[in-house]
């Protein structure tokens, strides 16, 4: 496994000991593609924070990312692209059907799994816009194996230590890939509180 880190986004290349594994003991090789996807997400979080804290650092071309010398790998990256960007970006909900299974199984708290109740949850307050040529999302890194993608994006948020400062940080989504529509979706979302509840419960 190698990770490369150069003043900007991390790539991540897993591909040589997921397959020598696989080959030797194919029954365990999703287990272990979860294992070291996981540990890929660890290394890129902390290649940010071993010391004093870096700011997330965006890949100048985001497109560049979402492809592979590898076929398969391309287009689940591909796949990948449409929904951060004609989806999410641009909230052409509407192209759904053609990057997420019916099935389409959240993990995220807040939305019901379904195809239909994540459409449901984005366009009760969304609009759509024109979908770019180039994606506006800023985007870290995207790491594909098998059947898996993830993405890492950068993110900001006021410093609860001193309001007037602002700190960055990443946020992660991942994506199963099942004939060439996402079927499967992970990311850091928690619960929030009730309406008109604070997180202190007042």
């Amino acid at each position: 496994m190698k990770l490369v880190y150069l003043h900007g986004p991390a790539v991540l290349d897993t591909s040589a000991i997921l397959s020598e594994h696989d080959a030797m003991n194919a029954p365990c090789a999703k287990r272990t593609r979860l294992a070291f996807l996981a540990c890929a997400v660890a290394l890129l979080t902390c290649s940010a924070t071993l010391a004093a804290q870096e700011p997330v650092v965006a890949a100048a071309n985001a497109e560049s990312l979402f492809t592979s010398r590898d076929p398969k790998l391309s287009a689940n990256k591909q796949v990948a692209l449409h929904i951060m960007r004609d989806l999410l970006e641009a909230n052409h909900w509407e192209l759904a059907d053609q990057y997420l299974t019916p099935e389409y199984i959240q993990h995220n708290p807040n939305v019901v799994s379904g195809r239909d109740g994540v459409v449901k949850y984005f366009t009760a307050t969304r609009k759509p816009t024109p979908i770019p040529e180039k994606m506006k999302t800023k985007i870290v890194a995207v790491i594909a194996d098998g059947d898996l993608v993830i993405v890492a994006t950068p993110r900001e948020y006021p410093d609860p230590r001193d309001p007037s400062k602002r700190y960055s940080t990443t946020w992660f989504d991942m994506w199963r890939i099942k004939d060439g529509k996402a079927d499967e979706h992970w990311d850091e979302a928690q619960l929030g509180p009730p309406p008109g509840i604070t997180p202190s419960g007042q």
